[in-house]
């Protein structure tokens, strides 16, 4: 049997971080050896997920974090502010980044991508881990070809710091590359309250409704002549984001470049 892939988890002690530490912990061809959070330093990271104590302690330096145990892949769920240093800061030491934290700009994906093809190292930048989420949006790029006609619909939890998510943005790019930019609405169209028609993308709009109760929520709207169209995705609970990483951490080290999108790992 093959050593267990070493594994560091940034954003431990969040919530998607927790599932993570969990997930990590009841896999025998994993073997978690970091666990990195700005608060909690010292707190098992075991005990922190209601498991055995593991031995690994929660620590807030991340270089050092890396440097010391030295595993083959960093899951990141920070934030938008942290996340793109702590991917710069894996790869510089050799370590294949696995990011589920939303805000990266093209131009940023782009560098980390050079910098992994110049450590001959992968990895892999993800708006969402969910299967269903990745059908989802496989769907929606296909019926664009049928309705050209579409708006997006997203809805979050209050405390989401990024609008739209990058669900909804990644769900845009695919459809942008299936159809041709059309400018949808009546071309005489005036907003009386700014930002009503939502976020202007290849055409279309994407909307970001943020309420306290919310989960995760995406639908696409597609209109035609006398029918409309409606693929929607729900996720209820952030454990089943957890098979999308496991696959993820295991896959990764088998690439070379930073891969945008959980997509590609999915087999056709």
């Amino acid at each position: 049997m093959s050593e267990p892939i070493k594994v560091a988890v940034a954003g431990a002690a969040g919530r998607m971080g927790r599932e993570v530490v969990k997930m990590v912990l009841q896999d025998p061809e994993l073997k978690l050896v970091a666990a990195v959070n700005l608060s909690d330093a010292g707190l098992d990271a075991g005990t922190m997920v209601g498991l055995p104590a593991c031995g690994v302690a929660l620590t807030g330096d991340l270089e050092m974090a890396l440097s010391e145990t030295q595993p083959r892949v960093l899951v990141d769920f920070t934030t938008p502010q942290s996340a793109y240093a702590n991917t710069e800061l894996a790869i510089r030491l050799g370590v294949s980044p696995v990011v589920g934290t939303t805000g990266f700009t093209p131009e940023q994906i782009e560098n980390l991508d050079k910098l992994c093809q110049a450590r001959d190292i992968g990895g892999l930048i993800a708006p969402n881990f969910s299967i269903g989420a990745i059908l989802m949006m496989r769907l929606a790029a296909q019926a664009a070809k049928y309705f050209p006609h579409l708006e997006i619909i997203e809805y979050h939890g209050d405390q989401k710091l990024d609008a739209p998510s990058g669900t909804a943005v990644k769900t845009a790019e695919l459809i942008a590359q299936s159809r041709e930019e059309l400018r949808q609405g009546n071309p005489n169209e005036e907003e009386t309250i700014e930002g009503a028609r939502g976020g202007y993308y290849n055409g279309f709009r994407i909307h970001s409704v943020r309420l306290p109760g919310v989960f995760a929520q995406q639908e696409v709207i597609f209109g035609g002549f006398g029918q409309t169209l409606k693929i929607r995705h729900d996720s209820y609970d952030r454990a089943g984001y957890m098979p999308g990483v496991n696959l993820a951490i295991k896959k990764v080290i088998e690439c070379k470049g930073m891969i945008y999108g959980f997509d590609h790992f999915m087999e056709d």
